[in-house]
């Protein structure tokens, strides 16, 4: 089952009575609301009254006007549940609503808040639109009863929003065995309010509920209690956050895939116009993680010049062992002769660095020589399997 599933299976238990039981109420006897109170215990003038603690003593000044028994809510109270990566509540706010800051650099955030939302809607088959409102409105509303936080001054100015509203989610119990009936249904619209401060990098999210209808054998009703219309905009709010998250683990992963794929190492020419690798790496970088590819592929420095930066290596195949090829632990060797060799760094850019290999005799190697060794050069030089 999908994160989003599983919120949704949530958000449609939050709304739906069982008919075996009412998970609001409190099970057992409600006898306790009828019962008398004691009177106080009266002690005789000639005697000295007992000591008495207060350890465990209940006031009597209480809202005498609440629910109580069957009347009595016991569901625990529902939250905003921030597991998005840089989400935040509002504190002390009744609303369903969450502020998103920004994750992923190269993705504009209230676009990306947005797509989500989108893309949850379609997800559960319901279609939406867009709703135009002026930016004071929807200031007032998304900050409703956060007059004491610092999200309230939001500058006016730069200010981006978009409003969204779904058509119905329609939920019904059927009562029955072989013949089925619809025992209840309710139905329910929602809002979905996005607001970017003028910098972009935070994107506050509310959810709430427009419209509900509901049908039972009591007859039909427009109005949600208060705390069931709460329980469903937080538990909207919920699947929202889940599906950000989701869709920030899924983008997170492509952009390791973009760059564990991405090919670092090219054949080309080095600034003297001789055949040379191109690494897409600074030069200074490159010239510190040189000795990790010499020592995995069988090249020992006997000198260097770090001015010039030249590397002065010798090359001997390695040896593969039996065990090796049975583990799996051999490493792709380079099909060069065992000789003397200069690797010679030179910047081609800020971040791109030329790599000319030369035999003892002071000649780079041809262009098949380096397409030849291309395929394991490459891969040593990129660092995938070290970074």
């Amino acid at each position: 089952m999908s994160c989003r599933a599983f919120y949704l299976s949530l958000l449609a238990l939050s709304l739906t009575a069982c008919s075996a039981g009412n998970n609001k109420q409190a099970q057992g006897s409600f006898d306790y609301q009828y019962k008398p109170e004691t009177n106080d215990l009266v002690i005789p003038e000639n005697l000295n009254k007992p000591k008495q603690a207060n350890d465990f003593f209940i006031t009597d000044k209480i809202n005498n006007q609440g629910p109580v028994g069957e009347d009595m809510d016991i569901r625990a109270p529902s939250l905003v549940m921030p597991i998005a990566a840089s989400s935040r509540v509002v504190n002390e706010s009744n609303i369903a609503i969450i502020w998103f800051d920004k994750v992923l650099e190269d993705k504009e955030l209230l676009p990306f808040i947005e797509n989500v939302v989108k893309a949850q809607l379609v997800e559960d088959n319901v279609s939406y639109h867009y709703i135009e409102e002026d930016i004071e409105t929807t200031l007032s509303k998304v900050t409703e009863g956060t007059t004491s936080l610092k999200d309230t001054t939001i500058k006016r100015a730069g200010i981006k929003t978009a409003i969204i509203e779904s058509d119905w989610y329609h939920n019904e119990v059927d009562a029955g065995w072989i013949f089925t009936e619809i025992q209840s249904s309710k139905s329910l619209r929602f809002r979905y309010q996005l607001l970017a401060k003028a910098h972009g990098r935070s994107v506050s999210l509310r959810v709430s509920l427009v419209d509900f209808l509901q049908t039972d054998e009591k007859g039909g009703s427009k109005t949600m209690d208060p705390i069931d219309k709460q329980r469903a905009e937080k538990a909207m709010l919920n699947e929202l956050i889940a599906a950000v998250d989701y869709n920030y683990r899924v983008q997170q992963r492509a952009d390791r895939l973009k760059r564990a794929n991405q090919q670092l190492v090219t054949i080309g020419k080095n600034t003297a116009e001789e055949e040379a690798y191109i690494i897409e790496m600074g030069l200074d970088s490159l010239w510190s993680n040189m000795p990790l590819f010499f020592e995995k592929h069988g090249f020992t420095i006997t000198d260097l010049n770090e001015d010039k930066k030249i590397y002065y290596v010798e090359f001997v195949k390695p040896e593969i062992s039996m065990w090796d090829s049975i583990w799996g632990d051999n490493v792709p060797v380079i099909d060069v002769s065992d000789a003397h060799y200069q690797f010679v760094l030179a910047p081609v850019d800020d971040t791109t660095t030329s790599v000319s290999i030369y035999n003892a005799d002071g000649e780079p190697l041809t262009f098949e020589t380096l397409e030849r060794i291309f395929p394991v050069v490459e891969k040593g030089l990129s660092f995938r399997d070290i970074f």
